[in-house]
């Protein structure tokens, strides 16, 4: 990767506003719906979304081995699948089209009015394909805790989740993209103090602070990744909130864990933010102990630091801003979980979305969950209107936003913002 993309000086002639996520440094992937309801593949400079599927018409891509369709379609999945050389050449000529200094586009008319769109013209829609979804349960301090509210204090920690990065396969049909609104789920619970179950609505609908890594075609099934080539496979991340439904969850994950509970809806941030686009905010993950097994052993720095929150905007309300986190709370780096899922020869394809889990930091005001924040109910959350929560009630809209910073340059995701409406009955 060259050094120049990065390069913390480097302007667009395309306006970006001061703090915007997206300097010409960032260069995120999506896909959207033209203002001629057109759908393509794109990228964006501050509040301007580029269509690539237009400039690889016009030739600006001569000179790099790409289809003539790659950027014509309705998910990334084949330009992922063409690996990260290939993303390389590609985010490296954007980011030369838009430089300050390149006369190419900038001077012609007739080609950004085909290009270039504000982001009231588009509608951004999922960005792959997902074929498969695993969700992981890798912070620390969420993982105890959950165990010290469910469990022993002393034993938050189950004896294998500081030797795996534990996780689970969910479902990838209800994922969504941002601004989608979602329903109240129903299900099965076991109300306190009752003996048998009872069905209707969840009364305890939680938000989930998390991130999640998109995949390009890892391996063959049989075949495995190490952890040291594990993040050549990784296109890049989004924001990811993945919904539960606590009381729903509560009856029904003994013996297999999560089932209704999670795979009503989980939303991500329509923008894929590449791994070179992260790279200046490159920093250590927490130290393991015990050390991992050599299959997951790692040194250097390995994870981001990216400042992750989220906050509650009631029906007509304004918003409150609940949590506070970084995914460099991390315990399990993304290659470690990557090295894990493949370890016993399970494919990975691209387009597969792998979720962090829920991101806790060390203080209260930095719990990535509803579960946590207000404690099992115990401590409600006050909003800036007055009104207190213990889990998302119906017409609220949890938005989350993630950023990394590091003296004038900023790159971040977005944001990632869903309603919950109603049970339908």
């Amino acid at each position: 990767m060259s050094s120049s993309t990065n390069d913390p000086s480097r302007k667009s002639w395309i306006a970006v506003p001061q703090h915007s996520d997206f300097p010409i440094q960032n260069i995120p992937f999506g896909v959207f719906l033209t203002r001629d309801d057109i759908i393509t593949i794109g990228t964006r400079i501050g509040d301007y979304a580029i269509d690539l599927g237009a400039l690889h018409q016009l030739g600006y891509f001569d000179g790099i081995e790409l289809t003539e369709d790659i950027f014509l379609q309705d998910s990334l999945n084949d330009f992922i699948s063409d690996g990260k050389k290939t993303w390389r050449l590609v985010r490296k000529r954007i980011i030369e089209i838009f430089d300050a200094v390149n006369p190419k586009l900038r001077d012609n008319e007739a080609h950004r009015n085909i290009v270039l769109f504000t982001m009231d013209e588009i509608e951004m829609k999922l960005p792959v394909q997902i074929g498969d979804y695993t969700d992981f349960y890798s912070s620390k301090e969420h993982a105890t805790n959950i165990g010290s509210m469910f469990r022993d204090p002393e034993k938050a920690l189950l004896p294998n989740w500081l030797h795996i990065p534990v996780g689970y396969h969910g479902r990838s049909s209800t994922i969504i993209p941002s601004g989608t609104p979602i329903r109240r789920p129903k299900g099965q619970t076991l109300p306190k103090g009752a003996e048998n179950p009872e069905f209707g609505p969840s009364k305890m609908v939680d938000f989930e602070l998390e991130m999640a890594f998109i995949t390009t075609d890892a391996n063959k099934m049989g075949e495995t990744i190490s952890v040291t080539e594990a993040e050549d496979y990784i296109f890049g991340l989004v924001l990811f909130n993945d919904w539960s439904a606590r009381d729903i969850q509560k009856w029904e994950y003994v013996p297999l864990g999560p089932f209704l509970a999670k795979n009503f809806a989980s939303s991500i941030s329509p923008w894929i933010v590449t791994l070179d686009a992260l790279e200046p905010f490159r920093t250590d993950s927490p130290k393991q102990d015990p050390d991992p097994l050599p299959y997951l052993k790692l040194e250097g720095k390995n994870s981001f630091d990216i400042q992750l929150e989220a906050a509650i905007s009631p029906k007509d309300g304004s918003p409150t801003t609940v949590a506070r986190s970084n995914f460099k709370y991390m315990y399990w780096t993304m290659a470690q979980q990557l090295a894990h899922h493949t370890v016993n020869g399970c494919q990975v394809n691209s387009g597969d979305m792998m979720g962090s889990g829920t991101i806790s930091g060390p203080t209260a005001d930095s719990y990535g969950s509803m579960l946590e924040l207000a404690w099992q109910g115990t401590k409600p959350i006050t909003l800036n209107g007055g009104e207190t929560r213990t889990s998302i009630q119906d017409y609220d809209t949890v938005t989350m936003r993630g950023y990394c910073e590091k003296g004038d340059l900023r790159i971040g995701f977005g944001e990632v913002s869903t309603q919950l409406l109603p049970a339908l009955l």
